[in-house]
């Protein structure tokens, strides 16, 4: 990872020498000599990374070299930050006569910082120079000539070799993945089947598929067998060798004459040929490469004997690839459950003391160990395995409990954990390693925003633009690649099949800590460690006092993320922006901070500010000097009202604001939006504008709006019929839109959204609260509609009817007064792809008819406050893919028809696992009690199983039981 620093530094000279040339004013060519060297410097990085990467370990030389070189792109990404805000300061933007005054005045102002950045330049030419000296006078040969000269390596024992040879009794939960997978293997279609294993590094991939390949049924099965490991490099040549070997071995025949020096065609010649009419199985362990499939796929020949390959790999990628030319199954290896995980750790830790039982002074210790591993088998036994050779005190398990991530980095016991999860880094491009050290900024176990995320990464500049692609896009497809390559953890998805919420593992997260101190990433401060006298460019504060805080003073520092700090005075903001004036990324989320100040429009090069949950009110004039902000964020703050300077903020692209009132319990009005003057149409970069209020702008501003043809997102509150019919008009020039939300100003406000003629085509997200004159008709034109929420619209035909047809429709949630009618009746074949259906406060509804063939998909229904629907909705039998049933405030008649004892339609939800029943019991969208009318665990194995069809294969469920109970 050597290259962390230069390939960022690279990037951002390009521009700056190009588009930007004229910020440069005599300085540019010093600046492309710089590129130029920093250019030639990048091969040998990558070059060293490789090496390490191979060698497992890397010369003191080569990292004192690579020191020195991270040391100057820093100094160089400083000086142009700093250059660049003394030009800026210099700006008049004045035009005309005076302007040409000002302009004079502005070059001669300016010679002082192009002259001390001359300097600088000259300073950091010398650096290189030396740099380059040295590793020419040394030519590095402790790397070329092998490690003759260097010091003797810690040997690392592949974890996988003991996978191999493992005792039954020693493997803890493969149960079920193991019988799925056999069962798979001998009872599947007869063509050849491609089943893949899939998971981060560590959860016993190799130990499962080698006992399903041991087992006595599919060594009955089939006559030829292999086990061969691929790994990260591999030969071609040789696999297809060791395959060969394999299959005569088993049947006890003479290998051909002369394969040691066969070519490839000629080795592919030869398997196909033996294996014409015999049922083989072939396990290709740990494959990397995304296009090992088509390396070895001629070989082994689909023969219609039921044959079978076996593959495991971290990566989605390599799965995906093997679709094109074969029948795939693959099994998405999940973590031990806790039960499990506790059983694993007691064999491991105590298998020679105390009975194979944790004592009763360690339990409470180790249980926390335990979690930390969170369900990693490798972890696990290696931790346990470490702790068997302690002695069995609370002095020796606290010890290890609270320097876990230390131990990681230098216990030999733990070498496999930290060389097995530091793969995956390893193997990244170098786009992607900076993009998962981010994670590291955030505490431990921290559920992650992916839009927040990503607008981070954008700020940082770690996104690179590829062509007409939106940054959020691309930003989006990094973050698919890292889940793909099972790094990242999804923990929720939208409609859209989008990842809402991600994480790390834990033991990961510990890793990545050490790599982003060693690559001087990003400095954690807090109270264990309130010091800090290294480079870097990031600082994440987490706990830390306003004392420590007061002391820090690294201007150089472009991103600070606050986590559970107590207090920010207002005396302290000021002095502390005025200590970091080259700050691009701002993020107090969820921290106390109640001010800000005048100073932070001095923040030249702030691209991104998070306010979201503080109690900031007001946001100062100053906001409109932040010329580089891209992204302002606002959530659940009691800002009410947007400076009209914001319209001088040409490049923002993100602003979002909403107050979200719940002591209003339901009412229209409960979400709150910001004030915007109407002039906003000159921001042409917005992609997202989120919550603001349409009747204080009035008409002015929706007609501005429609000159926002960027935009993605959408919310307005507070329409009135005036503004919702110019909103008509503004929305038609919107062709990037994919989620809007209207709110009218209160329930009796009928507003009418029917002369949309042209609804944009990109429409995923559409959101109504408020009355409608009628439901317009070309929401049953939105092709692409996954999502679609109407509330208080008072309607009274079904609209049902209108939705039923919509192709990738898979959330619908009607509610609280969206329709006056009494009956609904969903048609045979509707709702195609629909998953979650809501039903909430219908105070008319009094029946639901559910025809055959419909909803075929869906496995969430929602019914609540529905105070004349005394009966399970006729029909409900025939959702037989049904898993939650969720009820809320229902009749006593309804809810006592469920009863499995006495209840007169039980026998029409049974087959439903989870029904769950809730009561409001106090003021508030949280105050409900719950109670489980029943619940039955249908997946209790380690794994999920996937068909080669299913599309959302990582995908975890992110439905809380709470979330049930909000109707909104």
């Amino acid at each position: 990872m050597a290259d962390t620093a230069v390939s960022p530094l690279i990037n951002r000279l390009v521009p700056l020498l190009t588009q930007e040339a004229k910020l440069l004013r005599g300085i540019h060519g010093e600046v492309a000599e710089i590129k130029d060297e920093l250019e030639s410097i990048q091969s040998f990085l990558k070059d060293a990374d490789a090496r390490a990467a191979v060698e497992e370990d890397t010369s003191g030389g080569v990292k004192t070299w690579v020191k020195q070189v991270r040391e100057v792109a820093f100094r160089i990404d400083v000086a142009i930050d700093r250059y660049l805000l003394d030009v800026a300061q210099h700006d008049p933007h004045r035009r005309g006569f005076i302007g040409f005054v000002y302009k004079t005045a502005h070059l001669l102002k300016t010679l002082k910082p192009r002259h001390k950045m001359a300097s600088e330049i000259q300073e950091i030419k010398a650096s290189f120079q030396k740099i380059k000296e040295r590793s020419d006078r040394y030519q590095f040969k402790f790397i070329d000539q092998g490690s003759g000269s260097s010091a003797p390596k810690a040997r690392w024992l592949d974890p996988r070799k003991d996978s191999l040879y493992l005792d039954d009794i020693d493997i803890v939960g493969i149960e079920f993945p193991r019988d799925t997978l056999i069962n798979w293997l001998v009872n599947g279609p007869p063509h050849r089947t491609v089943l893949s294993v899939v998971g981060m590094g560590g959860l016993g991939k190799t130990t499962l598929v080698k006992k399903v390949y041991d087992h006595q049924i599919v060594r009955g099965h089939f006559v030829c067998h292999a086990w061969v490991s691929v790994s990260q490099s591999y030969n071609i040549e040789d696999l297809l060798r060791s395959v060969i070997k394999q299959f005569c071995e088993v049947r006890m025949e003479l290998p051909p004459v002369g394969m040691d020096s066969m070519d490839e065609e000629s080795l592919i010649k030869n398997l196909r040929d033996y294996l014409q009419q015999k049922r083989y199985v072939v396990v290709f362990d740990d494959v990397w490469k995304i296009d090992f499939w088509e390396d070895i796929k001629h070989a082994l020949l689909d023969n219609i004997h039921g044959c079978r390959i076996l593959i495991t790999t971290r990566m989605w990628e390599v799965v995906n690839f093997c679709k094109k030319s074969s029948h795939v199954y693959a099994h998405q290896l999940q973590p031990l459950p806790p039960e499990k995980a506790w059983e694993l750790f007691c064999k491991r830790a105590f298998r020679f003391d105390s009975g194979g039982q944790c004592p009763t002074e360690l339990e409470k210790l180790s249980r926390e160990i335990v979690m930390k591993c969170q369900g990693l088998p490798l972890a696990i036994t290696a931790i346990g395995g470490l702790l068997s050779t302690k002695n069995k005190t609370l002095f020796e398990w606290r010890n290890l409990h609270d320097n876990l991530g230390f131990e990681l980095g230098r216990n030999p016991h733990l070498a496999s954990v930290n060389k097995v999860l530091s793969l995956s880094f390893e193997d990244l491009p170098y786009h992607l390693k900076s993009c998962l050290l981010y994670f590291g900024m955030y505490p431990v176990s921290f559920a992650l925003s992916r839009g927040i995320l990503i607008e981070q990464w954008i700020a940082e500049g770690f996104v690179n633009k590829i062509n007409d692609k939106a940054f959020e896009d691309i930003g989006q497809e990094y973050l698919i690649e890292l889940i793909n390559r099972s790094l990242v953890q999804v923990l929720n998805i939208d409609a859209a099949g989008v990842v809402v919420r991600c994480r790390i593992h834990d033991l990961l997260h510990e890793i990545i800590l050490q790599k982003m101190e060693d690559l001087s990433f990003c400095h954690v401060l807090s109270k264990e460690k309130s010091t800090f006298e290294g480079l870097t460019r990031r600082m994440s504060v987490n706990r830390a006092s306003l004392g420590v805080l007061e002391q820090f003073k690294k201007s150089h520092i472009h991103s600070l993320l606050f986590f559970n700090i107590n207090e920010f005075p207002i005396s302290f903001m000021s002095k502390f922006l005025q200590n970091f004036k080259l700050v691009k990324i701002l993020d107090f989320e969820n921290t106390p901070l109640d001010h800000l100040p005048e100073e932070v429009g001095n923040l030249f090069h702030l691209r991104y500010l998070n306010l979201n949950y503080t109690k900031v009110k007001t946001l100062p004039n100053s906001i409109g000097k932040l010329q580089n902000l891209e992204t302002l964020l606002m959530l659940q703050t009691a800002i009410q009202e947007i400076p009209v300077t914001i319209n001088m903020l040409h490049k923002l692209r993100h602003l979002v604001g909403r107050y979200f009132d719940a002591k209003m319990d339901m009412s229209l009005n409960m979400m709150r939006g910001v004030k915007l003057h109407w002039s906003i149409g000159c921001l042409k970069a917005l992609t997202e504008l989120q919550y603001v209020d349409a009747n204080y702008g009035g008409v002015k501003l929706i007609e501005e709006l429609g000159k926002l043809s960027q935009l993605t997102n959408l919310a307005l509150v507070n329409l009135t019929k005036e503004t919702g019919r110019a909103l008509c008009v503004s929305i038609e020039n919107m062709n990037c839109l994919k989620d809007l939300f209207v709110s009218s100003i209160n329930e009796d406000e009928v507003i009418d959204l029917q002369p949309i003629s042209s609804p944009p085509k990109c429409l995923q997200f559409l959101r109504i609260s408020g009355r409608l004159a009628k439901l317009p008709d070309w929401i049953s034109e939105l092709q692409h509609l996954v999502l679609l929420q109407i509330y208080w619209t008072r309607l009274s035909d079904d609209p049902l009817k209108a939705f039923q047809n919509l192709p990738n429709l898979v959330e619908l949630k009607l509610g609280i007064k969206a329709y006056n009618g009494e009956q609904l009746h969903i048609g045979k074949g509707g709702f195609p792809k629909l998953k979650e259906l809501r039903l909430i406060d219908l105070s008319e509804l009094n029946s639901v008819n559910i025809e055959k063939e419909v909803f075929p998909l869906l496995e969430t229904l929602f019914i609540g406050d529905c105070s004349q629907l005394k009966e399970v909705p006729s029909g409900f039998q025939h959702l037989r893919n049904l898993k939650k049933l969720i009820v809320t405030d229902m009749p006593t008649e309804f809810e006592k028809s469920l009863d499995p004892e006495q209840g007169s339609h039980y026998w029409i939800i049974q087959h439903v696992p989870f029904i769950s029943l809730h009561h409001k019991v106090r003021e508030g969208i949280y105050g409900y009690e719950t109670r489980n009318l029943r619940s039955k665990d249908l997946e209790r194995s380690r794994g999920q199983t996937i068909n080669q069809d299913d599309d959302n294969k990582n995908n975890i469920s992110g439905d809380d039981i709470s979330a049930s109970v909000e109707k909104g």
